[in-house]
């Protein structure tokens, strides 16, 4: 223990009230505690005089001599309690005032109304169920710090609402999108986080050491590969929704730890992707947040609308003239510094391109856009498209200018995957994920698939300004 809490005068003397309390009879870390109902399920069944048990957390104490009331605030919502000399015994009433804001206790009583019309519990018998040493944020101030809301995430949960809210409706958005692919007939599967190989993306991994092995291992940084082994295996509709991990940068949009739904439907391709994902964030939108409209003014984010889609080799045009894909390479690269892209002096015309559309172009995306036909050496997993085979037959979902669901028409062609893979490997032969290969040499179906990225998705239907904002723990530089 540090000294700073250590000398902590709030800490000292809520030791003070622990030991007062202990020695009434309130052991400060008490035994499970057997209640009627939580505390919402208490309101909604509230009758007059009924007598109930209760638990949660004082929020706030109001002391009148010979009454207190005080509120209690589980994880379902916040109840009244009434505490009165007389109706309780006088121990118990006088041990009352050792109880702190923060602690946890336990309560019974009879429901009544009061003359404001509030539910309320008259208590007539409480113990303590865990002492807090340390205090709570000032109420009406709350957690401000942002750097302090996310390392000590559980005190921005206890007050501020808002956050609590926003993680209620996380939650039940995830529900929503389980659900609503249930219902369309997609099995939900479990496959392995830990690899012997990062397949299915472009992306650094984390390493690990399989010991009983004597082995390395990888975190994975998708979902893809084994999903598509269970297209192979008879699942036609199927998905998985879970922890990726990329060892790569942390900024407003990205976390190395993330949350990724992959979903692949036999016999099905882009369009099937499109319908499925149209419907999707519109039924989560409207059960969850109530809204097809995120946002407000010019910034503002139309779900109704049908989701408008434009080619990608258009939109580069129209950001960098007509004659873009007719320029040598030099004569690209300089009218893209020119643009102020900063530019590795390696990079090729189709890298260069790729790069103008990342930091150009997909951040003036905000309305709903199916950005289409990609460059298919840029997309190895994905079939071409019937009519250009060096476009991929792929779109990337963008919103708000951020890229929320890349979907494909998966090749599943092993013996192209196998020459995509080569060229992709440069050689490295070690690089080539052979048992996918051999299950695709089975029997892979024509199918339709797609990612989509939980956080993202999260941060624009609340409104977000950044992905720490919509997960519980993430990831921080260590202090």
């Amino acid at each position: 223990m540090s000294d700073t809490v250590n000398s902590n005068e709030y800490r000292d003397q809520r030791l003070v009230n622990m030991q007062a309390l202990a020695q009434a009879g309130h052991q400060p870390f008490g035994m499970a505690f057997a209640r009627t109902g939580r505390l919402a399920e208490i309101r909604a069944a509230f009758a007059e005089g009924q007598v109930v048990t209760a638990a949660g957390r004082l929020t706030t104490i109001r002391s009148m001599g010979k009454s207190i009331f005080a509120d209690l605030r589980d994880g379902s919502d916040r109840f009244q309690i009434y505490l009165k000399r007389g109706a309780l015994p006088d121990a118990a009433f006088d041990a009352f005032k050792f109880a702190d804001l923060g602690d946890h206790i336990g309560v019974t009583g009879k429901l009544f109304t009061t003359r404001m019309g509030e539910p309320t519990i008259e208590v007539s018998a409480w113990t303590l169920l865990s002492k807090a040493l340390l205090p709570l944020p000032e109420k009406f101030h709350g957690l401000r710090d942002t750097e302090q809301c996310y390392r000590q995430r559980y005190l921005d949960l206890v007050s501020n609402p808002e956050v609590r809210v926003r993680f209620d409706r996380r939650i039940a958005m995830v529900r929503a999108i389980r659900t609503y692919l249930h219902d369309r007939g997609y099995q939900e599967v479990e496959t392995p986080m830990m690899q012997s190989m990062a397949g299915g993306a472009s992306a650094r991994p984390f390493v690990t050491h399989y010991h009983a092995l004597g082995t390395d291992m990888f975190l994975r940084i998708a979902l893809e590969l084994y999903l598509k082994r269970l297209l192979v295996g008879g699942f036609d509709k199927v998905f998985e929704m879970n922890r990726c991990f990329r060892n790569e940068g942390l900024d407003r949009t990205h976390n190395p730890e993330f949350t990724m739904l992959e979903l692949y439907e036999a016999y099905g391709d882009l369009r099937t992707m499109q319908t499925l994902i149209e419907g999707l964030i519109r039924h989560v939108a409207t059960t969850v947040y109530g809204t097809l409209r995120v946002g407000e003014g010019e910034a503002a984010i139309d779900l109704a609308a049908p989701f408008r889609e434009r080619p990608y080799g258009d939109l580069v045009r129209e950001r960098m003239g007509a004659d873009w894909y007719d320029l040598p390479v030099a004569a690209a690269r300089a009218r893209a510094s020119a643009a102020g892209l900063d530019l590795d002096p390696a990079w090729d015309h189709l890298l260069i391109t790729h790069e103008v559309y990342e930091k150009l172009i997909e951040k003036t995306l905000i309305q709903p856009t199916f950005v289409t036909r990609l460059p298919k050496s840029l997309i190895p997993l994905a079939k071409a498209c019937p009519d250009d085979p060096a476009s991929a037959d792929v779109f990337e979902l963008v919103i708000a200018g951020q890229e929320i669901a890349p979907a494909y028409s998966e090749l599943n062609d092993p013996i192209e995957q196998r020459a995509r893979f080569m060229e992709q490997a440069a050689g490295a032969l070690e690089n080539i994920d052979e048992d996918f290969l051999v299950a695709m040499e089975h029997g892979m179906p024509p199918a339709g698939g797609m990612g989509v990225g939980i956080d993202r998705l999260a941060m624009i239907l609340s409104g977000a300004e950044a992905i720490r904002d919509v997960i519980l723990f993430p990831q921080l530089r260590k202090l």
